[in-house]
């Protein structure tokens, strides 16, 4: 064997034991004759000492050894010397005492520093090598806690009874919002696979075989542009479930994630129990956006009522014309300087409205852009409306209801951040349903599905599909938790008829729906029972309970920011052998 041990685990009750240990070298020290190496593996780090007066062999081997170098070593377990126990090491009260040493791997001088965690390294280079980048004591974390996510979601899901079935990764496209990936088939020439961008349509099959409770840790794809929660290739905890209605999900869901935050991440505390569900309405006029962070208040408000009778042009103008003048109370920045609120003024415009005003309630009266034109009595019905406390600055925006609540949403979360207003260790979990169903496309004039097309309208809204596609709800949902949308969901269409007005309605021919969909509408002929199911996002979950900033941080082996495997140098060019088997040709 390799090690008896491992380097995490040597205690006191070990002292006397002659081990063998294989590992890293962590770190090297040569303190006056004596050397010091400490030794990593997976599970930990211990010191082992060479004495090259007991051992001049073994002293020397350590003397030539370098960071990273892989080391075998068989030692004797003894007590560390007085006042040289380390606290911070589970091992700190040991030390091995080494007498034979074999170089299992020399290594050459790593690119980066492994034993340094709060080094700053360019993350590009972190990714070219990432092999060495998951050495580091953060990256092991983050791969072990993912496991440990993923092995709670099987378990509990088991428990509950469900199946674990795998569904393919070569299937046809699915639309699901963005790009499909498309593998060639050498032996059909001209035709394409698509990689899933989910198991949307298989997993609904799944419901019509009977299989009744289904999930999967699902890899998908999506050639969609890269943000900080984002990945052209991802993975989600796929569930689906028969019989059910919306909030049967919703209590599976949320029961797995409540047991699962305690167990796995008891430090982290839960804001709510039973988690808050939200209108998609309601959370848009709350916080501008439909995945809110609930760890902080700093509402938007509808003020447009105390300014009804306004002489202040910019309000006004606003209001007559169909607007909305709306507001969010800055705590404690009532004295930013005008320079600082000018730059609010330029990210408020950056995300789409004419401007934004400000009024400070500073302590030597009112201050800011809309000052002189607000009255007393119009600020003592905003503090009460509010809650704004002298101090605070108030931000308005007089524009489109949806445009006024997406800046006002992009400043509240700027201030959170700005202001640390958020507990890193609060999970702000809550449920957003009754999505719109259909969303015009302005660029295309047609009609686009807000979820997807296999997503149940409210079956009391169908009479609407001729008259007013706009004002028809659908039976999905979201998970969300901090500002992220960890998870997506529906309850889904089991009839041909439904499902097949849906199609009609998105602008398809009965040429195309019978080709992409012919497999799922018969389908349904044969006896599909109600279904639903939702998705959960793994990377994000994991990002979420690592405190990452971003997925990748979670992923072992992810794209950078432009979508490139910068270890491997992919996506690459196939070689022309390559393309005359798949009968393409690369311009």
């Amino acid at each position: 064997m390799y090690k008896t041990h491992n380097c995490g685990e040597l205690r006191s009750a070990h002292i006397g034991q002659t081990v063998t240990l294989a590992g890293w070298v962590h770190r090297r020290r040569d303190h006056g004759g004596l050397i010091f190496i400490d030794l990593r593996d997976r599970y930990g780090v211990t010191q082992v000492v060479a004495n090259p007066e007991i051992n001049a062999t073994v002293h020397d081997a350590l003397a030539e050894a370098r960071s990273e170098w892989v080391l075998q070593v068989q030692g004797v377990v003894g007590n560390r010397p007085e006042g040289m126990h380390n606290p911070n090491l589970p091992t700190g009260d040991i030390e091995l005492a080494a007498q034979e040493v074999v170089v299992l791997n020399p290594a050459k001088n790593p690119p980066f520093a492994i034993n340094k965690e709060d080094e700053l390294i360019d993350e590009n280079l972190r990714l070219k090598y990432r092999y060495l980048d998951l050495r580091r004591e953060r990256m092991k974390r983050n791969l072990v806690l993912r496991h440990q996510v993923v092995k709670f979601m099987r378990d509990y899901l088991d428990q509950a009874g469900f199946v674990e079935v795998e569904t393919p990764i070569l299937f046809k496209t699915t639309p699901e919002g963005a790009r499909d990936y498309l593998v060639p088939s050498r032996v059909y020439p001209g035709e394409f696979y698509a990689l899933p961008q989910s198991p949307q349509q298989l997993k609904q099959l799944l419901m019509v075989a009977g299989v009744e409770r289904y999930f999967q840790i699902a890899r998908c794809f999506r050639d969609e542009d890269l943000r900080g929660d984002r990945q052209p290739e991802f993975t989600q905890l796929d569930l689906e479930m028969s019989y059910i209605h919306r909030d049967d999900i919703l209590a599976m869901v949320e029961g797995l994630y409540t047991a699962m935050v305690k167990a796995i991440v008891p430090h982290k505390r839960l804001l709510s129990s039973p988690w808050p569900k939200f209108s998609h309405t309601e959370v848009m006029d709350r916080y501008g956006i439909d995945k809110p962070d609930l760890r902080f208040g700093m509402e938007l408000y509808n003020v447009g009522a105390i300014f009804a009778q306004s002489e202040f042009k910019v309000f006004r103008g606003a209001l007559d014309s169909g607007g909305v003048v709306k507001c969010i109370a800055a705590p404690g920045c009532a004295e930013y300087s005008r320079k600082e609120q000018d730059e609010l003024v330029e990210f408020a415009k950056t995300q789409g409205v004419k401007g934004l005003a400000t009024l400070g309630l500073g302590a030597e009266g009112l201050k800011g852009s809309a000052a002189k034109f607000i009255n007393e009595s119009e600020v003592a019905q905003l503090r009460q409306t509010t809650g704004a406390k002298p101090g605070d600055l108030l931000l308005f925006v007089a524009d489109a209801r949806a445009a006024a609540n997406k800046a006002l949403g992009a400043l509240r979360l700027l201030f959170r951040d700005r202001l640390k207003l958020a507990d890193k260790n609060m999970l702000a979990f809550a449920w957003v349903v009754d999505f719109p169903m259909f969303e015009w496309n302005e660029e295309f004039q047609k009609w686009d599905a807000a979820h997807h097309p296999f997503t149940m309208p409210r079956m009391e809204h169908l009479g609407r599909f001729e008259t007013d596609p706009a004002s028809i709800l659908s039976d999905a949902y979201d998970m969300v938790c901090n500002g992220y949308e960890l998870a997506s969901g529906s309850i889904r269409i089991h009839r041909r008829d439904i499902q097949h007005k849906v199609f009609q309605l998105l602008g398809l021919t009965e040429e195309e729906i019978e080709r992409k969909f012919g497999h799922l509408l018969e389908a349904f002929e044969y006896g599909a029972p109600p279904h639903g199911g939702m998705a959960p996002g793994v990377d994000r979950t994991v990002m979420l309970f690592a405190d990452e900033p971003n997925i990748r941080e979670v992923i072992p082996f992810p794209k950078n920011q432009a979508a490139r495997d910068v270890m491997a140098d992919a996506p690459s060019k196939p070689d022309a052998r390559q393309l005359k088997e798949l009968h393409l040709k690369v311009d």
